[in-house]
């Protein structure tokens, strides 16, 4: 665990503060480091844990600093190609993400999933089936999710499981991570601001599979082009699931029934309308995945199905939040790219005034638009990339189009155009950033604004 070396550990989010956290245990002199001009050393250290031995320093990193340093530790927020990861990278030393860091400490079996989409659902429903299975004290869900594993990795033993959803910035960096059981859920374009292209983004995301072995099995998407080819090359042995496509192995959607297949043989598992608490058919994706993931890692398939029947929707997708004069309100903060918020509009069964705009990570809106189907009554930009959103929206043909320059002035707006019967939807298709901290806030300010609304 870079036992003697001068680590600088570069970010200062949880991420960061966790992996100074786990370093502590260990024989290694720390310094966090944070380029923002905003932090000061105290804001830092007031992160830390009380008696914590780091060295922080916010702003320019000075040139003796990072002479001495022999190791390097990326948040995952930090791009893998700045000027500083270049010239340590140039020097030869290790660079490792906070995943990579964790895995290191790791004793137990761990689960990882990634995906464009799908996989805070699917990391959360994992975690439920495999705490029934074993008991909540022998399962740590981890990762992008908001939990950082370097937090809980030394609470790992031999008998207990690690559930980790993990993001294509920290997948970048893992080095020797090798998950039993893996999940690739979808690949779409999203990040290109970060990976520039989709080859380098589908990538990363093949990273999770980097260090399996043919004993270990990798969940994928059949029709998702990405990962349906991606089966070819993969280390581990790939699983199949398919809301489209009748398979010979795998688990896939016939009629209304969830049904795993063997050899072309069917056994019937769960009813989509009867047996789940989710909407959308990105939902009855999560839970093939979820099920062949738990499978994988040897849960009876009654305790699997018993642990779905039960599972709610994860705060911020899809969620429906509460009927005011007569109108629905749905919390779809986690749409942050065109094909989530696809799953959104497509889980809506009435006239929808949807709101969209954000953060341009140099996505186009194309094919979100064309999803509309007729169901978006309005739809209500914010944020950066409004008039982005506009100017192909029209090109589609669709012009109820509203802009609004605050968030509470949106809220307002959508309200108004709603009538009973309505929906109105919060799946803006791009980042929270620049408006908001991150989607958790702009989903709860969502939620607070529908809750105070007259019944």
């Amino acid at each position: 665990m870079l036992e003697g070396q001068k680590c600088l550990v570069i970010g200062s989010g949880i991420s960061g503060i966790g992996a100074v956290t786990l370093l502590e245990n260990y024989d290694v002199d720390i310094v966090l480091y944070d380029s923002s001009e905003t932090l000061t050393t105290e804001d830092m250290k007031a992160k830390l844990p009380k008696g914590s031995r780091a060295v922080c320093i916010a702003g320019a990193l000075p040139a003796g600093v990072e002479e001495s340093i022999t190791a390097l530790v990326l948040s995952p927020g930090v791009p893998t190609d700045i000027p500083l990861v270049n010239r340590m990278r140039d020097k030869g030393l290790p660079i490792l993400g906070e995943i990579e860091l964790g895995y290191l400490a790791e004793q137990g079996c761990v689960a990882a999933i990634t995906g464009t989409n799908g996989k805070t659902t699917t990391t959360t429903l994992l975690g439920e089936i495999m705490k029934a299975h074993l008991g909540g004290e022998k399962v740590f869900v981890v990762g992008n999710i908001g939990n950082p594993y370097t937090l809980e990795t030394l609470k790992t033993k031999s008998d207990t499981v690690t559930v980790a959803e993990i993001s294509s910035f920290q997948l970048e960096t893992v080095r020797t991570f090798h998950p039993k059981v893996s999940a690739i859920l979808n690949v779409t374009p999203d990040h290109l601001n970060r990976h520039y292209t989709m080859e380098a983004y589908a990538g990363a995301k093949e990273q999770i599979a980097a260090y399996q072995t043919k004993e270990d099995i990798c969940v994928l998407n059949y029709d998702n082009e990405y990962t349906r080819e991606f089966a070819d090359r993969c280390p581990a042995t790939p699983v199949f699931f398919s809301s489209k496509e009748n398979l010979e192995n795998g688990y896939f959607l016939q009629g209304e029934m969830i049904v795993k297949s063997v050899n072309g043989r069917v056994q019937e598992l769960l009813n989509i309308h009867k047996d789940m608490n989710l909407v959308g058919m990105c939902n009855v994706e999560n839970v093939m995945a979820a099920i062949a993931l738990a499978e994988g890692m040897g849960v009876p398939m009654e305790t699997i199905l018993a642990a779905i029947k039960v599972f709610k929707a994860v705060e911020h997708r899809i969620e429906f939040v509460a009927t005011k004069g007569g109108v629905d309100y749905y919390n779809d903060s986690k749409g942050t790219n065109p094909d989530a918020a696809i799953q959104g509009i497509r889980a809506m069964s009435k006239p929808t005034i949807l709101i969209g705009g954000g953060y341009d990570k140099q996505n186009e809106y194309d094919e979100w638009i064309e999803n509309f189907d007729g169901k978006v009554k309005w739809l209500v930009l914010i944020g950066q990339t409004r008039e982005k959103i506009a100017e192909c929206a029209r090109a589609h043909g669709f012009t109820n189009i509203k802009f609004a320059d605050t968030y509470e002035e949106c809220l307002t707006l959508c309200t108004e155009l709603a009538n009973p019967g309505d929906a109105v939807l919060l799946s803006p298709a791009c980042a929270s950033w620049g408006m908001f901290p991150n989607y958790e806030t702009r989903g709860k300010l969502f939620k607070d604004y529908v809750k105070a609304l007259p019944e």
